[in-house]
């Protein structure tokens, strides 16, 4: 029988990969991108008649404008801009104000100083850094893909027919069977992160992990409790949670109460010592 405590004791504080920090693909990719028209630009830097030289070089390229907002680590190709002169909102795909509005744009926002005055030797290694400091931001949206990736490579080693991102509806649909137990006779429009389809069960999989605590983990901690006894009342239906991260720890009341109901809760280490896998071949033994 499987300790708390002991199960608790294993979660992680984090669950960042090395592709987590910057995805230097991304970034290299952005660049090489607006690489040529910000080798041209570089033709500029210690202009001497900065104003004249970039309006000459924007009258015979005017693709050049097009590495302005990256300069500026904006990432729209539109930039709202406004002093007592009036408001103004430059297009830097295509001009929509003549050639004078957009230097007046690279005076005022400090683009034409920082070229002029040598304080960068080459915008080609200054956009790089720029670039990951703009995929930084990305890290959010990388971290809340991190749990399902891993739980998915974890399906994919077991073998099993699985899909993502599955509607309870959608489940029905497919395999005949009712799910009105958890759906609230039908209110429910709930997605399931993954699921499963053996020959003997279908599993539905949530997947979240936590790195931080919070009020969120309680509610979805008794929600999940809710379904693990719901579920019970669904023949060849069972749900799985796995779920990790150091922010339990301050959720562990809650977190215990599920773990008494829910035989399915695992973590990071249960995947790695083999729970998925023994649970989808379970009932192929029995059947042997």
């Amino acid at each position: 029988m499987r300790n708390f405590e002991e199960w608790l004791s294993t979660m992680r504080p984090s669950i960042n990969q090395y592709d987590y920090y910057v995805d230097f693909n991304k970034v290299y990719d952005n660049v090489e991108a607006i690489k040529v028209e910000l080798n041209i630009l570089n033709s500029l830097i210690g202009s001497k008649n900065i104003e004249e030289d970039i309006r000459r070089l924007i009258e015979r390229y005017p693709e050049v404008i097009k590495c302005i907002p990256t300069l500026l680590a904006v990432r729209q190709s539109e930039i709202y801009a406004q002093d007592d002169d009036g408001a103004f909102n430059y297009n830097f795909n295509k001009m929509n104000y003549d050639v004078d509005h957009y230097i007046v744009f690279m005076k005022k926002t400090g683009l034409l100083e920082l070229i002029a005055n040598h304080l960068i030797n080459n915008l080609v290694d200054y956009c790089l850094g720029i670039e990951v400091g703009l995929d930084s931001n990305g890290r959010k949206n990388r971290g809340g893909h991190q749990m399902e990736d891993l739980v998915e490579s974890y399906l994919q080693k077991a073998g099993v027919e699985y899909y993502k991102e599955m509607y309870l509806t959608e489940i029905e649909d497919k395999w005949g069977v009712d799910l009105s137990p958890i759906s609230a006779e039908g209110k429910s429009t709930k997605r399931w992160d993954f699921v499963v389809k053996t020959p003997e069960k279908i599993y539905v999989i949530e997947t979240n992990f936590y790195g931080a605590g919070g009020s969120k983990l309680n509610e979805t901690s008794r929600s999940y409790e809710l379904i693990a006894q719901k579920m019970k009342e669904v023949n060849g239906v069972e749900f799985i949670w796995v779920t990790d991260g150091g922010g339990w720890k301050s959720a562990r009341k809650n977190l215990s109460e599920t773990f008494d109901v829910l035989e399915t809760l695992y973590n990071i280490k249960d995947m790695e010592e083999g729970a998925l896998n023994r649970l989808f071949t379970y009932g192929k033994e029995l059947n042997k």
